[in-house]
């Protein structure tokens, strides 16, 4: 018999009991291996309050954080062969799509979002590295191009944040057409004088920073992210030379002019709106109407009480 269950007290009893803690109470950081609580780091937009090591970022949270109010309207995708190669390696690649649809709550890699960025139509699609890695399908690809649609036809600023591992390996050479598709739709808006704006965050490599990650008019980097075609070790190991500290990060990458500004995701909603107004010279927003005073309660309920009262 057990005497913790069957004799102590109901109250005594219940203070024994295991309670089950939720796996994401706590995030560690990358870098320094601080532990902060969970809730503290999501109100810092994904940012490490004491490292400011910038976490990966979902494509909702991601919209949320740029568009005015947290409100846009989702721009739909075309469907697309969803296993056109039939492959499959330890899995099948369609329940490999099925998991991080499940997962993630997305159709593929790249989420689409029509709004208002301080005032400003804009068109804003984000690619999820949690779905597969971020890679560049057919689907993915077909993104990139109704994002540029949609800009043109709105006559709005695209706006891109990347983060890949590369084409999508399971879609075969379907993923590598993807590069040039992408390529004549970023030309388009760039002959329409449309304004494309690409936010590199962690990682963006491979096929991806072959095409539309480089193509941008101003290319925008988060702090630390890694940015290249092929990762470090792979280079390193190719022309066996060590390579310098921090190779193929952001401020690497900006001291030696491949991206324009490395920017504080807390300042990235300004600075977008910033660079849209100036890219389509559009005016600044008017400022907020000041509040007016409030009458006095006297004076507003019985003037008349309130002129004797002033007599007396």
């Amino acid at each position: 018999m057990n005497w913790i269950s069957n004799v102590v007290r109901p109250k005594i009893r219940n203070f024994l009991v295991r309670r089950d803690v939720p796996e994401n109470l706590w995030i560690k950081c990358p870098e320094t291996g601080q532990l902060v609580f969970y809730k503290d780091v999501e109100s810092n937009q994904f940012v490490i309050p004491g490292s400011n090591y910038h976490m990966r970022m979902d494509a909702t949270a991601r919209l949320k954080s740029v568009f005015d109010g947290a409100t846009w309207f989702d721009i739909g995708i075309p469907e697309v062969t969803a296993d056109p190669l039939k492959f499959r390696d330890e899995r099948r690649y369609s329940d490999r799509l099925k998991d991080a649809r499940a997962k993630t709550g997305l159709a593929d890699a790249i989420k689409l979002g029509f709004g208002k960025l301080e005032g400003l139509p804009v068109v804003i699609g984000v690619q999820d590295f949690d779905f597969m890695g971020g890679s560049l399908g057919m689907a993915a690809g077909e993104s990139v191009i109704k994002g540029a649609e949609t800009a043109l036809e709105k006559e709005t600023p695209f706006i891109l944040f990347v983060a890949s591992g590369g084409a999508r390996m399971q879609e075969g050479i379907f993923a590598l057409m993807q590069m040039p598709r992408t390529t004549v739709a970023i030309e388009r808006l760039r002959e329409h004088g449309r304004p494309y704006i690409v936010v590199l965050t962690n990682p963006t490599t491979g096929g991806v920073t072959a095409s539309y990650a480089m193509l941008g008019d101003i290319h925008i980097a988060e702090p630390g992210a890694l940015i290249g075609f092929a990762g470090p070790r792979v280079i390193e190991q190719t022309i066996r030379e060590h390579l310098p500290e921090g190779f193929q990060k952001a401020e690497y990458l900006k001291e030696h002019g491949m991206v324009d500004m490395v920017v504080h995701r807390q300042e990235m909603r300004a600075t977008l709106a910033r660079l849209c107004r100036l890219l389509t010279k559009s005016p600044l927003p008017p400022p907020a109407p000041e509040p007016e005073p409030a009458e006095p309660a006297a004076q507003a309920e019985h003037p008349e009480k309130a002129e004797q009262a002033e007599q007396a």
